[in-house]
Parts: structure tokens; sequence; C-alpha cells
């Protein structure tokens, strides 16, 4: 648990730097990271969205992250 959000912290250290980040993959990690997220009001003016996703390529990761944000 510990080492989970020590992980968690340093994803959160790199949102930061965005105004809008996508969180995606087959797990619940994704659930997860996002609750520990919304209690931190660090994050209230970042635009976090959530989706599942099969696992995938890195080619497919790139393609499903550019249609995200193209809509």
């Amino acid at each position: 648990q510990q080492m989970q959000e020590a992980y968690y912290k340093e994803i959160a250290d790199e949102i930061l730097k965005y105004d809008h980040v996508l969180l995606f993959g087959p797990t619940n990690a994704k659930l997860e990271l996002h609750n520990y997220l919304s209690k931190d009001l660090h994050f209230k003016d970042i635009k976090i969205d959530v989706e599942s996703a099969d696992k995938m390529t890195d080619n497919e990761k790139d393609a499903f992250v550019k249609k995200h944000f193209e809509s």
C-alpha cells in the first residue's frame, strides 16, 4: 500500500506539469490514481479524463491518445 502511494505521488508530480491528462488502461489502477488525485486540491484546475482500454502496443497507445485529444 505504501509503495503504491509512493508510485502515485511520483505520477502526480508529473501530472502537475499539465492542464489536461488522460488516464487509461485495462486495470483499475487508473481509477485508484484518479481518486488519489481528486483528494488533492493541487489538481482541481487540471482536467483529468479516465478511459478504459485494452492492452495495447506503443503505436496503439500513441494513436489512442492522439484520437482522444483531437476530439
